[in-house]
């Protein structure tokens, strides 16, 4: 299966005689503790639906389905895995969720000595999507959760991904609406933002695969002056420049 290419990895998955050799072999253990950790906990494994899908309870994980419906739970993450011509994916948190909720992320995004900042920057870019944070942050985290606690000023989270990093990473030209500074700006339909499933694309050097996760909701975003998206689509200005050190105010 490894040498063969995306299209055919996704076909061999829907033979049903593959399936059953596959669910019959024993598993090499492979990568020792931690790669039996994430291919076999199967509680913490969730069949990923969505935007919807990042706060999910035991009975939504593999474990939880495998009870309730008499199967195993490899049989219930191959089938999921195999939906939609084999472009399912399954949620792993592996940080933050010790609790099945992400209350201990919200206290720590309300805390004075926290910051945003996650990015692999291409390291675990097969495995993560990071870009899709920032409007996740917007639309789950300020609008649509209902869970624990609930949701966040919108205020905040629009100051954290702002100014707050920007005095952080020493970017003292950007951050603020005001006289001087960097004209960075959003123009976002709130009320229609969010983020689409997660899609895995082959179009790194090699044909190496990433997870690209789109997002729709932006009416405009403007760098630097210029406008780079209109209506969630790129019109080709590229502005942007490498930065190389902090960056003094106006």
């Amino acid at each position: 299966m490894a040498f063969l290419e995306p299209a055919e990895k996704r076909a061999r998955f829907q033979d049903p005689a593959w399936r059953q050799r596959f669910l019959d072999e024993e598993p090499i253990a492979l990568g020792g503790d931690f790669a039996r950790f994430v291919t076999t906990t199967w509680e913490r494994m969730f069949p990923f639906q969505g935007d919807s899908s990042y706060e999910p309870g035991y009975e939504d994980s593999v474990a939880g389905i495998a009870e309730a419906t008499g199967r195993r739970p490899e049989e219930v993450a191959y089938d999921h895995l195999a939906r939609d011509g084999g472009t399912g994916m399954l949620y792993f948190p592996l940080f933050n969720y010790a609790y099945g909720d992400l209350e201990l992320t919200r206290q720590l995004q309300l805390h004075p000595q926290t910051r945003m900042g996650l990015s692999d920057g291409g390291a675990h870019c097969g495995a993560v999507c990071d870009g899709g944070m920032p409007t996740f942050m917007l639309s789950y985290w300020a609008r649509d959760r209902t869970q624990g606690s609930g949701t966040m000023p919108l205020e905040h989270v629009v100051h954290r991904q702002t100014r707050q990093t920007a005095e952080m990473y020493g970017l003292l030209d950007r951050g603020l609406l005001a006289p001087g500074m960097r004209a960075d700006v959003n123009v976002i339909d709130h009320a229609t933002l969010g983020v689409h499933a997660p899609e895995i694309v082959h179009d790194l050097p090699s044909g190496a695969r990433r997870l690209l996760q789109r997002a729709h909701g932006y009416r405009h975003t403007i760098c630097a002056g210029e406008v780079t998206v209109t209506d969630d689509r790129f019109t080709g200005e590229l502005p942007g420049r490498l930065l190389r050190g902090p960056r003094s105010s106006a």
